[in-house]
């Protein structure tokens, strides 16, 4: 048995090639998407990650401005740079890069973007509302998960989620967006004890751990699913945290590194600022 391989690189480019069109129909109602992303400093791989966002935006059609900041800006500048962009009506969706320089706080930052032009889903108003079921802005790598999922026709009701993380920006949101649709959810961490024990019962399992080579064939129970969110750089190549060779040996579907979540993630926050657009226009 091999599993099928779950490409997000092409699902992300069909995808795409959708809000394309639905932009330019936008533009026919004088409604112009447009994102604002803010980096703070020169780091060459947050640098090349917001100007892939900010081409990705270009190609479909949307607006896009990217504000770069000298790393010692200061905490109350970047909070009045924020609430400037708020009140400006032709911005539908503001993302600061994170992590921010020490001097400033991720929290505040998160809470003082407006929660209608979150198209990141972390304010706390847009988590709480995922939480309790209601339609939000989802955060991007969970919300691409389950669009890969779902566009694979792999079936999530009653099925055990098995998840491996629990940050806020994958685990704990990618857990109950699949509890939204009826998935049986556990989540395993560092501190998990017989980690194999949890991992053998998974129907899908979802391994956003940040450690290379974690999880191998031996771990995963025959015909599971298997995302893996994980992007290290081992010996100048990109891998992630699933040893693919040996897991795409028992799993019945399988997500590469690269190829695989990465690219849907900047492709759901297309999607997000979209959905912004024409959400702000209505109002």
């Amino acid at each position: 048995m091999s599993a099928e391989v779950i490409y997000g690189k092409q699902l992300a480019e069909d995808l795409r090639q959708e809000m394309k069109s639905e932009v330019s129909e936008l533009h026919t109602k004088d409604i112009r998407p447009k994102l604002v992303v803010v980096i703070l400093g020169e780091d060459p791989a947050s640098m090349s990650y917001v100007k892939g966002k900010q081409r990705a935006s270009e190609k479909i059609g949307m607006d896009s401005d990217l504000i770069e900041l000298p790393v010692e800006t200061s905490e109350r500048e970047l909070l009045d740079l924020i609430e400037k962009l708020n009140q400006d009506h032709t911005v539908h969706g503001i993302l600061v890069q994170l992590p921010v320089p020490d001097h400033i706080s991720d929290q505040k930052i998160i809470e003082a973007i407006h929660p209608d032009k979150d198209v990141d889903g972390f304010h706390p108003a847009n988590v709480g509302k995922m939480m309790t079921g209601q339609d939000t802005f989802y955060p991007c790598t969970p919300y691409g998960i389950l669009v890969m999922l779902k566009r694979a026709d792999i079936k999530l009701e009653g099925k055990h989620v098995v998840i491996i993380g629990r940050s806020n920006l994958v685990g704990k949101p990618v857990g109950q967006l699949l509890l939204n649709e009826n998935a049986t959810v556990t989540h395993c961490h560092s501190r998990t004890k017989h980690l194999q024990s949890h991992t053998k019962q998974a129907d899908i399992l979802i391994v956003a751990a940040g450690k290379p080579s974690l999880i191998s064939g031996e771990d995963i129970k025959e015909g599971a699913v298997v995302i893996d969110v994980g992007v290290n750089r081992v010996d100048g190549k990109l891998t992630g945290d699933v040893d693919f060779e040996s897991a795409k040996e028992v799993a019945s579907h399988i997500t590469p590194v690269p190829k695989g979540v990465g690219p849907m993630t900047i492709t759901m926050l297309l999607h997000n600022t979209i959905k912004a657009a024409k959400r702000i226009h209505n109002q």
